[in-house]
């Protein structure tokens, strides 16, 4: 009785163990077919903790381990070793890895695709508005590669006055593919003028104001690109007529 119990026992763990070999199977035939296998060529290859050499390696695979490459991230791939350790790598360092067929890897993306498919882009511009040096910072999303949304703001200083405004920018991009790609955009926002201390009768001012603009971003390398544009603002003041001003702008833009 106790002899049948055990072989019992032994048939069930036995069979436990086989359903569980069976799921690791799976999961790993799952995971060969979903990400691309490379084999490393050089000596070693780097893990970081993120995708930037600022971050620090906390694992190195050696020549001839295999590495599932998950994701891109600009110029960076987020990797897994066989052994389940994920990091991120350079694609600099997977320059010398080899396919499964033992052919070099040939990313299916170059630089040129990070730009158009970006998400985040920020940066700084400066020009003339209305006769007045401006410097503006900028932040915006990439809804799709044809629409951007952009928060800005930004300070002009004239021999007569200081102004600070802050606008919600709409962009369309028709040709995102373009290494010099123009835009459009329409927007609105606050503008606070203050008079220089030297003037009678100075009075600190608020209005709302709209504008249109036409702009190019050229496309440099990595996760860089230099933004040109015109805007025409329109400042709704609270007097019989509006003020119409003319912005020219010029500057360096990141990527992510």
């Amino acid at each position: 009785m106790l002899h049948n119990k055990k072989k019992h026992n032994n048939l069930i763990s036995l069979f436990l163990l086989t359903i569980l070999a069976i799921a690791c199977f799976r999961v790993t035939a799952s995971e060969q077919s979903e990400f691309q296998q490379v084999i490393i060529n050089d000596a070693f290859i780097e893990f970081h903790t993120g995708p930037g050499r600022g971050f620090p390696v906390f694992h190195i695979e050696e020549k001839g381990e295999k590495i599932f490459l998950i994701k891109k991230k600009t110029q960076w791939f987020k990797v897994k070793a066989v052994n389940g350790k994920m990091g991120w790598v350079h694609q600099d360092k997977l320059e010398n890895t080899l396919t499964l067929q033992g052919d070099e890897y040939q990313s299916d993306k170059t630089e040129q695709d990070d730009f158009v498919n970006r998400k985040f882009e920020t940066g700084v511009i400066a020009g003339e508005f209305g006769g007045a040096q401006v410097m503006t910072l900028f932040s915006g999303f990439n809804w799709t590669k044809n629409i951007t949304s952009e928060l800005a703001i930004s300070q002009a200083i004239g021999s007569a006055s200081d102004i600070q405004f802050i606008n919600f920018n709409m962009m369309h991009q028709p040709f995102p593919e373009w290494r010099v790609s123009p835009y459009i955009k329409i927007g609105g926002g606050i503008i606070k003028t203050k008079p220089s201390a030297t003037l009678v009768l100075t009075e600190d001012r608020e209005d709302e104001m709209v504008h249109a603009g036409l702009g190019v971003r050229f496309y440099i390398s990595q996760q860089f690109f230099i933004r040109a544009e015109y805007n025409s603002h329109t400042i709704l003041t609270s007097r019989n007529d509006n003020d119409e001003i003319e912005e020219w702008k010029l500057g360096f833009s990141v990527f992510f």
